[in-house]
């Protein structure tokens, strides 16, 4: 009765495993789309203080609407801004890291954005819709990236 040889793990005649190209490719797409995310994300955090920051000084830049349903003061909306873009820097720089919880409260955070820009649509159009763009292309970043990146 003859059997096969035994192969140590470690030993240097042992067969490597090497992923298949597919799955090479594969990572380095999600990793691509995680830092595509948290640049994404950077960019509409740092355009949200911006924002935050005019609604604060309570600039003319801002045009309001006489009967809006969703009708705050300037300054509310300043705040609001402010916070979100705040946290959506530090969310970003998670996920240059790869955090895991980067991840997590970056779609809720760029959900958070979506909303928020979209009920401050008539205060400044343009604006709310760039980063409503720039926010939904995050939350689809950090959806299509596998589990482990």
């Amino acid at each position: 009765m003859t059997h096969a040889p035994h192969h140590e793990p470690n030993a240097p005649h042992a067969p490597k495993h090497h992923p298949p190209p597919d799955d090479a490719a594969a990572q380095a797409w999600a990793g691509g789309l995680t830092y595509f995310a948290a640049v994404m994300l950077m960019v509409s955090g740092i355009l949200d203080i911006c924002r935050g920051i005019m609604g604060l000084h309570r600039d003319a830049v801002f045009v309001t609407t006489p009967k809006y349903v969703f009708q705050f003061d300037t300054v509310s909306w300043g705040w609001i801004h402010l916070i979100l873009g705040a946290c959506a820097v530090v969310v970003a720089f998670g996920l240059l890291k790869a955090a895991l919880w980067a991840r997590i409260i970056g779609v809720t955070l760029a959900g958070l954005l979506i909303l928020a820009n979209f009920l401050s649509i008539p205060y400044y159009p343009l604006w709310s819709v760039v980063v409503m763009a720039l926010s939904a292309f995050v939350i689809w970043g950090l959806c299509t990236v596998r589990r482990g990146f």
